[in-house]
């Protein structure tokens, strides 16, 4: 039977896909890490095919349902944009894609893993597509990293930052043609997110913004100090 309230913190249902993806990522890396360039740029590609594809399917789903609202259900949101068109990055690997996708997967994915907003539990085909585009897309970008050995660089975080705003500003104009609330931008979401430390409507919208470039700044560091200790041997 479907569960009609949103899946809560610390449930079973949030903490069972994560670690499912846990050991899915130790068991994959594991697998191709000694293994030829060849087979671990045909797996990144099915990677972010099957994320896309899952993306492709569960819209056309919806459509077919009826009730598809151009308010609500548009893939917009950052992760779901990110998943429909992830399969491009895997497939072609341009390093300024893994520039903007590192920081936007990282900071906003994450959050989504911590605080997941998801309105039906299992077995709901969006609780899987929820869990599929948020999973995914951190499969896909600690497997660029750990596999592919793709690092960013200074450069990179603002990139990020400014597409991101470029992004945002479409999105707002979305928002407003459509009376709209795609990632957010008008409304905190129903469910508990990090967003409710930020104050009401705009002030939130600002604060995010503000701290944007000290949280991409603190994911690049890591990057950074690494890339000084090889320098020094």
């Amino acid at each position: 039977m479907q569960s009609t309230f949103r899946v809560q913190f610390g449930s079973l249902e949030h903490l069972l896909p994560i670690s499912v993806a846990v050991v899915f990522c130790l068991a994959l890396f594991k697998f191709v890490n000694k293994k030829e360039d060849a087979l671990k740029h045909k797996v990144f590609n099915a990677l972010g095919l099957i994320v896309s594809g899952f993306m492709i399917v569960f819209h056309l789903y919806q459509i077919s349902k009826g009730g598809y609202s151009l308010q609500t259900d548009l893939p917009l949101y950052l992760c779901s944009f990110m998943a429909l068109f992830i399969f491009i990055f895997t497939v072609t690997r341009r390093f300024w894609l893994f520039e903007v996708l590192l920081f936007w997967i990282i900071v906003g994915t994450t959050q989504g893993v911590i605080t997941p907003d998801i309105e039906k539990g299992f077995p709901a085909f969006d609780y899987f597509r929820y869990w599929v585009v948020h999973l995914g897309l951190l499969i896909i970008i600690t497997y660029a990293i750990l596999v592919l050995k793709m690092k960013p660089n200074i450069r990179s975080v603002i990139r990020s930052f400014v597409t991101l705003q470029v992004y945002l500003i479409a999105l707002m104009l979305i928002n407003l043609m459509l009376d709209a609330n795609y990632s957010y931008l008008n409304e905190k979401p129903v469910s508990g997110s990090i967003l409710d430390y930020f104050g009401d409507w705009p002030s939130y919208v600002i604060t995010v913004q503000l701290i944007l470039i000290p949280a991409f700044l603190l994911i690049y560091l890591p990057f950074y100090l690494n890339r000084k200790r090889v320098s020094k041997h």
